[in-house]
Protein backbone atom coordinates (compact mmCIF):
# COMPACT_ATOMS: atom_id res chain seq x y z
CA UNK A 1 0.00 0.00 0.00
CA UNK A 2 1.39 3.46 -1.01
CA UNK A 3 1.70 5.72 2.22
CA UNK A 4 -0.66 8.18 0.62
CA UNK A 5 -2.98 5.62 0.44
CA UNK A 6 -2.17 4.34 4.25
CA UNK A 7 -2.99 8.33 5.60
CA UNK A 8 -6.23 8.64 3.49
CA UNK A 9 -7.53 5.15 5.14
CA UNK A 10 -6.52 6.76 8.40
CA UNK A 11 -8.01 10.52 8.15
CA UNK A 12 -11.35 8.29 6.83
CA UNK A 13 -10.91 5.43 9.72
CA UNK A 14 -10.69 8.72 12.37
CA UNK A 15 -14.06 10.02 11.53
CA UNK A 16 -15.57 7.67 12.93
CA UNK A 17 -18.90 5.50 11.52
CA UNK A 18 -20.42 7.53 9.13
CA UNK A 19 -23.93 5.75 9.86
CA UNK A 20 -23.88 6.44 13.59
CA UNK A 21 -22.54 9.57 13.21
CA UNK A 22 -25.62 10.66 10.73
CA UNK A 23 -27.95 8.81 13.48
CA UNK A 24 -26.47 11.13 16.44
CA UNK A 25 -25.18 8.20 18.23
CA UNK A 26 -21.97 9.98 18.60
CA UNK A 27 -18.53 8.49 17.74
CA UNK A 28 -17.61 4.98 17.04
CA UNK A 29 -14.48 3.69 16.47
CA UNK A 30 -14.80 2.35 12.99
CA UNK A 31 -13.46 -0.23 10.48
CA UNK A 32 -12.85 0.92 6.84
CA UNK A 33 -15.83 -0.37 4.23
CA UNK A 34 -14.08 -0.48 0.94
CA UNK A 35 -16.73 0.59 -1.69
CA UNK A 36 -17.43 -2.29 -4.40
CA UNK A 37 -20.13 -0.58 -6.31
CA UNK A 38 -19.48 -1.21 -10.29
CA UNK A 39 -16.37 -3.70 -9.50
CA UNK A 40 -16.35 -6.65 -10.44
CA UNK A 41 -15.99 -9.41 -7.48
CA UNK A 42 -12.26 -10.32 -8.45
CA UNK A 43 -11.22 -6.62 -9.24
CA UNK A 44 -9.13 -5.22 -6.29
CA UNK A 45 -10.36 -1.94 -4.41
CA UNK A 46 -9.55 1.54 -4.76
CA UNK A 47 -8.86 2.47 -1.11
CA UNK A 48 -10.05 6.21 -1.84
CA UNK A 49 -13.67 4.93 -2.10
CA UNK A 50 -13.93 3.46 1.34
CA UNK A 51 -15.97 4.66 4.22
CA UNK A 52 -15.72 4.36 7.81
CA UNK A 53 -17.81 2.05 9.43
CA UNK A 54 -18.73 0.49 13.21
CA UNK A 55 -18.17 -3.39 13.40
CA UNK A 56 -22.10 -3.64 14.07
CA UNK A 57 -22.66 -1.10 10.37
CA UNK A 58 -19.62 -3.35 8.74
CA UNK A 59 -20.00 -7.30 9.74
CA UNK A 60 -21.77 -7.61 12.58
CA UNK A 61 -24.98 -6.35 12.96
CA UNK A 62 -27.10 -8.90 11.21
CA UNK A 63 -29.52 -8.34 8.00
CA UNK A 64 -31.08 -4.43 7.81
CA UNK A 65 -27.69 -3.56 10.13
CA UNK A 66 -24.22 -4.94 8.83
CA UNK A 67 -23.91 -3.77 5.29
CA UNK A 68 -21.86 -7.31 4.71
CA UNK A 69 -25.59 -8.94 5.72
CA UNK A 70 -27.83 -7.49 2.99
CA UNK A 71 -26.44 -4.42 1.10
CA UNK A 72 -29.57 -3.42 -0.40
CA UNK A 73 -31.61 -3.70 3.01
CA UNK A 74 -28.68 -1.37 3.91
CA UNK A 75 -28.64 1.22 1.70
CA UNK A 76 -32.48 1.92 2.36
CA UNK A 77 -31.92 2.22 5.73
CA UNK A 78 -29.02 4.33 6.05
CA UNK A 79 -28.28 5.61 2.12
CA UNK A 80 -26.22 5.01 -0.59
CA UNK A 81 -22.32 3.73 0.03
CA UNK A 82 -22.00 6.31 -2.95
CA UNK A 83 -23.93 8.96 -1.06
CA UNK A 84 -21.93 8.30 1.72
CA UNK A 85 -18.76 8.44 0.42
CA UNK A 86 -19.50 11.89 -0.89
CA UNK A 87 -20.42 12.88 2.39
CA UNK A 88 -17.19 11.25 3.67
CA UNK A 89 -14.60 13.03 1.11
CA UNK A 90 -16.97 15.91 2.11
CA UNK A 91 -15.76 15.88 5.48
CA UNK A 92 -12.30 15.40 4.66
CA UNK A 93 -12.31 18.27 2.56
CA UNK A 94 -12.24 16.76 -0.96
CA UNK A 95 -13.98 16.80 -3.73
CA UNK A 96 -16.23 14.01 -4.58
CA UNK A 97 -15.04 11.84 -7.95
Amino acid sequence: MKKADSLHLSRVAALGCIVCRNQNLGETPAEIHHIRTGHGTSQRADHRKSIPLCHMHHRNGGYGVAIHAGRKQWENNFGTELQLLEQVLLELGMFYA
